[in-house]
């Protein structure tokens, strides 16, 4: 059987169509997935930016806190060092305290001793007073009777 020529000319604008098809099929394939390819590059393009922004953030959020707790820490151990010198000194004074307690105690007891001691001068010169008085009596009462 022969072909007509009409009937070939069909037959290979099929083939060539179909290989056409198939290679506009196969450009259409290649370009979706480069378009794929492009937005997936896009779409993490932004997502890698917010990941490092996100991340400058943290690094930079904890040097902030470092700096704060260094800051506050550093005013907390003027603090200490501060009340230690007030605690030494407390202590100091304390001593120094109990010592003139000491000083204060033995000084009483000195002037109270002296104070005593006067008294006692006191009572002896009145009793001498008392005795010369006596004395004198007496001795006025032996002339009275020794001119009688």
């Amino acid at each position: 059987m022969m072909y007509s020529s009409s009937r070939v000319l069909a037959a290979s604008a099929i083939s060539v169509s179909s290989s056409n098809a198939e290679k506009d099929t196969k450009d259409l394939e290649a370009s979706l997935n480069h378009l794929l390819h492009l937005h997936n590059h896009n779409s993490l393009s932004p997502r890698h930016r917010a990941e490092k922004a996100k991340n400058d953030a943290i690094m930079k959020a904890e040097r902030v806190s470092e700096l704060l707790v260094e800051s506050v820490n550093g005013e907390v151990q003027d603090s200490f060092i501060n009340q230690e010198r007030i605690e030494y000194e407390i202590r100091t004074l304390a001593s120094t305290i109990t010592n003139f307690m000491k000083q204060t105690d033995q000084w009483f007891a000195s002037t109270h001793a002296l104070n005593t001691a006067v008294k006692e001068i006191g009572d002896f010169e009145n009793w001498m007073k008392v005795m010369e008085y006596e004395c004198k009596s007496i001795t006025a009462a032996i002339q009275n009777i020794h001119q009688e």
